[in-house]
């Protein structure tokens, strides 16, 4: 019985150790503005790579030259398999970093050494290796998984805007995500004040060699414009003048014998006759900041990848971030407004204002996307959200107004698009209350609770919100051409200035704005008001129930806009007959009943749109450009409203044309465009 005790103890105490040293999740850095997933399983169906890989070589291609890697669909990345983004941003570190599974860890390697500097090699570590394709990018890999991190390191300086800062505090404290991922990183007394880890003498001639390495790669992205320099000096030495251009050439064509050049010389030899020493004190000082800055853009990533490797290689995602994600829709991103806004520099920022408690009160709120490439249509699904939840809840209570039919009569079959709302505009005032409530401790927030306080008194909400409810609606039905004046200016030889009269054809909107009231007699009375005072009747007049107004000159975009009230609706129109509303086909009904379902939707087709804007496009290119757009173009759709404890906006883009599905329909679009660009550029110059 004993040994069977003994035997259960052991047992439990070697389970205890092995949870207490298991490898754990990678932690999401706690300052991450923007997450996003892409669902790979879904997304890599739609991608016709046949497609897609001409167009990925025609973008990365670069003077002609061969490239080295032509198949981008078998770089050992798994496609299939998700896909993880993430940024986060302060005041001294702004990262980038995505997150990949490999189904090839060979092949993954040759595309890394196939796009990095040449003569670099890649790092080892204990479970991964590393390489830096640029100054500020990296990537790691091990058998599985890979990770490309984008960084960016400034040194923290004194908060100028934080008043309760002490005065004595010229040596800033690096921020809290800095400190986490360089807390082994000796930095300048002056900007931290962390322990150094043990010297590692290996280690630090590994990082002196990885220094010379960049340093070389800098001297031979400058040997190429020296010696190019040289022979300029020479070639004006002998001819006093620069050699002559060819006709649509932008390099100098030597049309003599090219003149023999010295060797360049080596960086330890004097090379006087070009070297300016004050450029070259600056260069290397330029050099050496540009190196220590790679140096700590390396030990960054480098705490960063061994954080992640030594984990079970999954992240560990805030639950509130992904809420609103959907396991159908192809990508899904969150972002962090609040954070975004609030934090940082841009929030010290709005303490320099007496009120900039309140607009960052307004801007604390997330948002999530779900992206969907469909087969006719590309949906984007917004969530949006407060972070306090008294005014999530004013906002969610002006989305919940009445309806009005009325105004959904002005759309017909020549309109382009609308916008319409229809929400509660008494619920404006509630929002605002608990916006300045809840604007945090602020320099005047005793004074502003009190004003809060006598405006509810004196204010009478409702008697304000019958002045417009909340239904409104602008329609947009045509573009039309309008020839204006304008003034231009000529220069003789003695640069004596003259005013010139010109004319030119600008597009003018022709459109409807209405929204409901319940108090037509204010509208009445501003509007004879206007028509009535001697200042403003003399472009405000009044003929029967409409009123007009009229600029002075006929350089403006509006010849004249007419005002009129009607039925308990007010209208701004551009054409007096504009209430005269004919021809209400399938599709203006379908707009029409769209209208009045949600607060808030709109409808543009963008092909009528773009005939419209027509007379914009003035050369040959530009008008080929907008035929192809204008022939791929559709219509966009967007609604919203409040969904639970969110306002949910859904935006969505039909596609014409013949391609797969909606993500292939912008590569082809994309595509032709270039083509079409590339053709235009080679066609000679008559």
């Amino acid at each position: 019985m004993n040994s069977i005790l003994q035997k259960t103890q052991v047992t439990l105490l070697l389970f205890c150790f092995s949870l207490a040293f298991a490898q754990q999740h990678m932690k999401l850095p706690a300052d991450v503005l923007f997450y996003m997933e892409i669902n790979g399983k879904q997304l890599d169906k739609k991608i016709n790579w046949a497609k897609f890989n001409p167009i990925l070589q025609e973008v990365t291609k670069k003077n002609k030259a061969k490239l080295s890697w032509t198949d981008y669909s078998k770089t050992g990345i798994k496609y299939d398999a998700p896909q993880y983004h993430y940024a986060s941003f302060n005041d001294s570190v702004k990262a980038y970093t995505a997150h990949f599974i490999l189904d090839n860890k060979e092949k993954f390697q040759e595309f890394v050494n196939s796009i990095k500097k040449k003569g670099l090699e890649n790092s080892r570590k204990q479970n991964y290796s590393y390489v830096s394709l640029d100054d500020d990018i990296f990537v790691a890999w091990n058998g599985s998984r890979a990770v490309l991190k984008m960084i960016s390191y400034d040194k923290p300086y004194k908060d100028k805007w934080d008043e309760t800062a002490v005065a004595d505090s010229a040596a800033a404290v690096i921020d809290s995500v800095a400190a986490a991922v360089v807390d082994s990183v000796a930095v300048d007394s002056v900007y931290a004040d962390t322990p150094e880890k043990p010297f590692d003498y290996k280690e630090e001639i590994q990082y002196l060699k990885d220094d010379i390495k960049y340093l070389k790669e800098s001297i031979k992205e400058n040997t190429a414009e020296i010696e190019k320099i040289q022979k300029d000096v020479k070639y004006l030495e002998k001819h006093h003048k620069y050699p002559e251009e060819k006709k649509g050439s932008t390099d100098k064509k030597y049309e003599e014998p090219i003149v023999e050049v010295e060797p360049l010389p080596g960086p330890e030899e004097d090379m006087e006759d070009l070297q300016i020493p004050e450029y070259d004190d600056f260069k290397k000082e330029r050099d050496s900041l540009k190196a220590e800055k790679f140096k700590m853009h390396r030990k960054l990533v480098e705490e960063s990848f061994d954080q992640y490797f030594n984990s079970d290689l999954e992240l560990d995602v805030p639950s509130e971030m992904t809420a609103s994600r959907d396991a159908a829709s192809d990508v899904f991103v969150y972002t962090d407004y609040g954070s975004l806004v609030n934090n940082g520099i841009y929030g010290r920022m709005m303490k320099m204002y007496e009120f900039g408690s309140l607009i960052n009160s307004a801007y604390n709120s997330n948002s999530s996307y779900n992206l969907y490439f469909d087969k006719d249509q590309v949906r984007l699904v917004n969530n949006y959200q407060h972070k306090n939840p008294e005014v999530q809840k004013s906002v969610s209570e002006i989305y919940k107004g009445s309806k009005n039919k009325k105004l959904a009569r002005l759309i017909n079959d020549k309109s382009i698009g609308y916008y319409a709302i229809n929400v509660d505009g008494s619920k404006y005032f509630d929002m605002m209350y608990a916006l300045m409530k809840n604007a945090g401790d602020s320099k005047y927030q005793k004074e502003t609770e009190l004003i809060m306080e006598t405006v509810k008194i004196v204010l009478d909400e409702e008697a304000i919100s019958k002045i417009a409810p909340g239904n409104g609606i602008f329609v947009l039905n045509e573009l039309k051409s309008k020839t204006v004046e304008y003034t231009d200016y000529e220069y003789d030889n003695d640069y004596n200035e003259k005013e010139i009269k010109k004319t030119k054809e600008v597009v003018v909107p022709d459109f409807i704005f209405a929204f409901a009231t319940e108090n037509e007699g204010y509208w009445n009375r501003i509007f004879n008001l206007l028509a009535a005072n001697k200042n403003t009747s003399k472009n405000f007049s009044k003929k029967g129930n409409l009123y007009s107004f009229k600029e002075d000159k006929n350089s403006g975009y509006m010849d004249e806009l007419f005002f009129t009230v009607k039925d308990g609706i007010v209208y701004v129109m551009t054409s007096e007959n504009g209430l005269n509303i004919e021809n209400q086909g399938q599709k203006s009904k379908n707009w029409m009943k769209d209208s009045t379902k949600y607060p808030a939707s709109g409808r543009l087709d963008v092909q009528k749109l773009l005939t419209g804007l027509e007379k914009e496009f003035k050369s040959g290119s530009e008008r080929k450009i907008l035929d192809t757009v204008r022939k791929n173009v559709g219509d966009i759709y967007f609604k919203s409203e409040s969904k639970g404890n969110t306002i949910r906006t859904e935006i969505d883009y039909s596609i014409k044309g013949s391609s797969e599905n909606s993500l292939m329909y912008f590569f082809d679009l994309f595509d032709e465009l270039y083509k079409q660009h590339e053709a235009d550029k080679k066609q000679p110059v008559l």
